[in-house]
Formats: structure tokens, C-alpha cells, sequence
């Protein structure tokens, strides 16, 4: 009797297994039932586009972004020098004397700080444009502008250049170098090395707000400078030292590269305040 109701129950087992199998084999069954899809076609093949497009939050990169514009290359020309081969040689001696044709005798940098009626003004180390024959601005698009000195200072290390504004369109304004704090963020802007590199941006901090430099450390004579570890190199000189505001604080000016008993040092860079140029601006210009 146990037997045979095992057998029972395996019949109705494979019964109802056969039936099972049966029905999700059938299209409309819930076996063979998917979950529904939503797709959209792509004739054209084209790819989406967010509506949204990225912009930085850096503040870095804001302040740089609304002042390089404002940034030129400053180069200083001067008559080539040739050598004469006149009675001088015939003594085998040489002479030098000037001629008519101009080249780079050096570059530097320099901010347009103002644009008016006109013309555009701009500030530079007195350095940068010494013993010049003739100086040529070149902007941040790359045109070639020539500039004329209006003033300098060389005690400060300053100069004031004006030039035509058809090609200058951006200029940078002043921030309050008094209220500098050691550590503070700065950035630097200029033609490291000359224009080949033009409106290279460094980073750095406010290494000491106000350092009294003497005149042997300077090569010239004793000045105030904001001291910063930010890079500067050979052609920075008269661009900006700017805040994360986008806002003048010093004009670069100089670098310690050992002491005087020969040790070599890094992150000493030196630039001119903003309140000792705005001083200078106002006796200078016209």
C-alpha cells in the first residue's frame, strides 16, 4: 500500500512539471514576459549633449583668467653692433659703432593698469627697459604694439610706459598691499625666459609681507618688497605679483640666488608693493 502511493505521487509530480513546462513555453505566458523598456532611436547617430557646460570653480584660475590679458611682453631694442674695418684694422685693431638696425637686446614684462582716451599705460621694471632704442609691447594675442617711456624711477626700479590701445583691451587693477599676510596665496604673471614663454602663470605665498632690502642685496639701492616663494625667472621682471582676487599687489622684480658668501638658496623672490607703484603712478604720470 506504501509503495503505491509513492507511485501515485510521482506521477501527479511529473504531471504537473509537464504542464508547467508547457504553459512558459507559450508567447503570452508570464514566463516569457519581459520588463518593458523605454528606447529612443538615434538616426542621425549623433552623440547628447548635457545642457550644462563645466565651468572651474578654481579661484586660482579665475583670478589668472581676468588678468593675463592685461599681461605683456616687453621687448627692449637697441642698434646692433658692428665692428669697423677701416685704418682700425689696419693697425689690427677693432672698433664697434652702432648701426640703424634694431634687435632684442633683452625682455622682460609689464601690466596695462589703466586705458584711457586712447592710449594704454603700463607698468615694468625700470631694469627692463634701460638704454633702450626703441620698445615693443607684445600682447597676450601676440600683437606687436610699440610703446614710448613716460617716466622712471630708478631708485624703485619703476617705469611707466604709454602706448597706442587699438591692440589693448584688458587692463588690471590694484589691490591693497598693506593688508598682506605671511602665507597668503599669490600668483605670478609674465614672460619667464622672454615671449616665447608669455603669460606663464606661477604659484607661490607671501613669504614676508614687507622685507627691507639693502642696496648690496639689491644691486642698486636699499628698497621695501613683498617677499615670496612664488617662481620668478629672468623675464617676469615688471609683470604681476596678483591676489586670488585678480588684483595687483606688487610688481616682480628680482630674485636671491645665493648670499654673499656663496650659498646657493631657492623660493627668495622680490616684488616691488602695490602701494609703493601707485605712489610712483601718480608723480609719473600725464
Amino acid at each position: 500500500m506504501k509503495k503505491y502511493s509513492l507511485f501515485v505521487v510521482a506521477i501527479v509530480s511529473a504531471l504537473v512539471a509537464s504542464l508547467t513546462v508547457y504553459t512558459g513555453m507559450q508567447s503570452n505566458s508570464w514566463f516569457q514576459q519581459t520588463t518593458k523598456q523605454s528606447k529612443t532611436s538615434n538616426s542621425a547617430g549623433t552623440a547628447t549633449v548635457a545642457t550644462t557646460a563645466y565651468t572651474s570653480s578654481d579661484t586660482a584660475t579665475t583670478a589668472y583668467n581676468k588678468v593675463k590679458n592685461a599681461v605683456v611682453t616687453v621687448q627692449n631694442l637697441q642698434k646692433a653692433a658692428t665692428l669697423s674695418d677701416g685704418w682700425s684694422s689696419f693697425f689690427n685693431q677693432e672698433e664697434q659703432s652702432s648701426s640703424s638696425e634694431l634687435e632684442t637686446a633683452s625682455e622682460g614684462s609689464g601690466v596695462v593698469y589703466k586705458i584711457a582716451d586712447g592710449y594704454a599705460y603700463i607698468i615694468t621694471n625700470n631694469h627692463v627697459v634701460a638704454d633702450s632704442d626703441k620698445l615693443q609691447l607684445i600682447t597676450a594675442s601676440g600683437k606687436k604694439v610699440e610703446a614710448t617711456i613716460v617716466g622712471t624711477d630708478t631708485t624703485k626700479d619703476l617705469a611707466l610706459l604709454k602706448a597706442t590701445a587699438t591692440d589693448i583691451k584688458v587692463s588690471a587693477s590694484f589691490g591693497n598691499s598693506k593688508s598682506l599676510l605671511a602665507g597668503q596665496q599669490v600668483l605670478a604673471i609674465g614672460s619667464p625666459l622672454g615671449s616665447d614663454y608669455a603669460t606663464s602663470l606661477t604659484s607661490g605665498i607671501v613669504s614676508a609681507p614687507r622685507r627691507e632690502l639693502t642696496a648690496e642685496e639689491t644691486g642698486s639701492s636699499a628698497t621695501t618688497a613683498i617677499q615670496t616663494d612664488t617662481a620668478i625667472n629672468p623675464g617676469n621682471s615688471g609683470g604681476p605679483l596678483i591676489n586670488l582676487k585678480g588684483q595687483v599687489i606688487g610688481i616682480t622684480s628680482s630674485k636671491i640666488v645665493s648670499s654673499t658668501d656663496g650659498t646657493s638658496v631657492e623660493g627668495m623672490g622680490f616684488a616691488i608693493p602695490a602701494d609703493i607703484v601707485q605712489s610712483f603712478i601718480a608723480k609719473t604720470e600725464k
